[in-house]
């Protein structure tokens, strides 16, 4: 069984940065990423990375803004934004994906990010 616990998120003000953490527990996976869903929106791929090769993927909204990076010895991976804009407003969701970067297996609980302009 996998568990994925979040920290981070909270309210920053437009142009500003937030970090997010996950932590997994149980087995290695193929990736470990984050996905975001807006009120009344489908929730949206963001990004992920690779456990092995470090193999990172971006969504075109994110690029240039979000950066991810992982921490094997602690099955912890981290997400960087900044230059936060009110259209990253959303619930921000880990994922496990064991085989494909844009499908997650497990979920975490959620997080909130609130930008305000």
């Amino acid at each position: 069984q996998v568990q994925l616990v979040e920290s981070g998120g909270g309210l920053v003000q437009a142009g500003g940065s937030l970090r997010l953490s996950c932590a997994a527990s149980g087995r290695t996976s193929y990736a470990m990423g984050w996905f975001r869903q807006a009120p009344g929106k489908e929730r949206e791929f963001v990004i992920a990375i690779t456990w092995s090769g470090g193999r990172t993927y971006y969504a075109d909204s994110v690029k240039g803004r979000f950066a991810i990076s992982r921490d094997n010895a602690k099955n912890t991976v981290y997400l960087q934004m900044n230059n936060l804009k009110p259209g990253d407003t959303a619930v921000y969701y880990c994922g496990y994906m064991t085989r494909n970067v844009y499908i997650a297996d497990y979920w975490g609980q959620g997080t909130q990010v609130t930008v305000s302009s």
